[in-house]
């Protein structure tokens, strides 16, 4: 397992919980009330080192090719120019008239220093994934080298997204256990938004096989790729174990995150984008499109219902790939997604989806 992976993840969470610091109300003269600037300065600082090496980091790539006597790949150049640009926008993000104009379109505070890191992390996080995807043929490299996820290898990599929805909320700092809860959307469904979140994974299952499908017909090259990393990737997870690890663990880490926390603050749409660009075993294929187009949908149904809803499509969609409909069950299976379908469209115009329990 490449556990430097799950260090780079949990690398940020002393950031996001110093700026939770920062904005947490406290009784003057307290520890906490004390260590708020204190926070606030290293919340900046870090930040600033975040951007600015992310600008660095391209033109950096690209003096050791030269010094090495290699000279500069057109990937390592486009790494560098994907580098240098997120760089640049991060860095934009730091000034406070910047985050005004975002603020115009996201529901974000530009002075508060948790919407600003999440905006900053989560712009270094997607430009340095589509940076990797051009500087290499990773699709190629995963299909060949890449090392088969065991079950507890997704548990180490999902669960720092856990962690950083949590801290990101303020667990602990600003928000109690209760109020923390409510804050990412994780409530009790009623059963109709369970009916809906299971209507919507069958769905969501049928677009994602129309893509694949295209996706072999149009580019097949880019798709036998796809199929060969992600055959080799996941090849020790197909039992059940396999199969519930990856629904469970995926299903609710990613969307306290995603759909969680990120969303009331950042929409629908960029969360979104980032949660394809952490999906790297599909590369630059049209199967990150039909990633792209789950979490919309994943989003568009979290705006209706809750996160606990989400949780319940996303796991449902996942066992839904790991088991894969096909021969005597595709009939039963149509019929039982037409009737989730229905019954979702019914509750959805007779209200009888409950009250909406989005995010404050």
């Amino acid at each position: 397992m490449a556990w430097e992976q799950v260090i780079i993840l949990l690398l940020p969470l002393p950031l996001i919980i110093a700026a939770n610091i920062r904005v947490a109300s406290a009784p003057e003269g307290s520890v906490r009330a004390r260590l708020a600037p204190l926070a606030g300065s290293l919340t900046w600082l870090m930040l600033w080192v975040i951007a600015a090496g992310s600008a660095l980091l391209g033109p950096y790539e690209l003096i050791l090719g030269l010094i090495s006597g290699r000279g500069a790949s057109p990937g390592q150049v486009s790494f560098a120019i994907v580098m240098m640009t997120t760089g640049a926008v991060a860095l934009a993000l730091l000034a406070r008239s910047t985050r005004e104009l975002v603020a115009r379109v996201l529901p974000i505070d530009p002075v508060n220093a948790v919407h600003t890191t999440a905006l900053v992390l989560s712009i270094v996080l997607a430009g340095s994934q589509l940076a990797s995807q051009l500087a290499a043929d990773v699709l190629a490299q995963q299909a060949q080298s890449g090392t088969a996820l065991e079950p507890v290898d997704l548990v180490a990599q999902e669960v720092p997204f856990l962690l950083a929805a949590l801290a990101g909320v303020g667990l602990g700092i600003r928000r109690s256990p209760g109020q923390a809860l409510r804050r990412l959307g994780l409530v009790r469904p009623t059963a109709w938004q369970v009916v809906l979140g299971l209507a919507a994974a069958g769905l969501f299952f049928a677009i994602g096989n129309g893509i694949d499908t295209l996706g072999h017909s149009l580019t097949p090259g880019v798709a036998g790729k796809v199929d060969a990393a992600n055959g080799r990737l996941f090849s020790r997870l197909g039992d059940p174990v396999g199969i519930a690890t990856i629904a469970l663990t995926a299903g609710i880490c990613e969307e306290v995150l995603f759909r969680g926390a990120l969303q009331p603050r950042l929409g629908i749409i960029w969360p979104a984008l980032v949660f394809a660009a952490i999906h790297t075993q599909y590369g630059l294929s049209l199967d990150s499109l039909a990633v792209f187009i789950l979490a919309t949908g994943l989003g568009l149904l979290r705006r209706v219902t809750n996160t606990t809803t989400t949780i319940v499509c996303h796991i449902a969609y996942d066992a839904l790939v790991g088991i894969g409909v096909a021969g005597v069950w595709l009939v039963p299976a149509l019929v039982i997604e037409a009737a989730l379908l229905l019954g979702g469209l019914a509750a959805f115009l007779t209200g009888r989806l409950g009250s909406l329990r989005t995010a404050q």
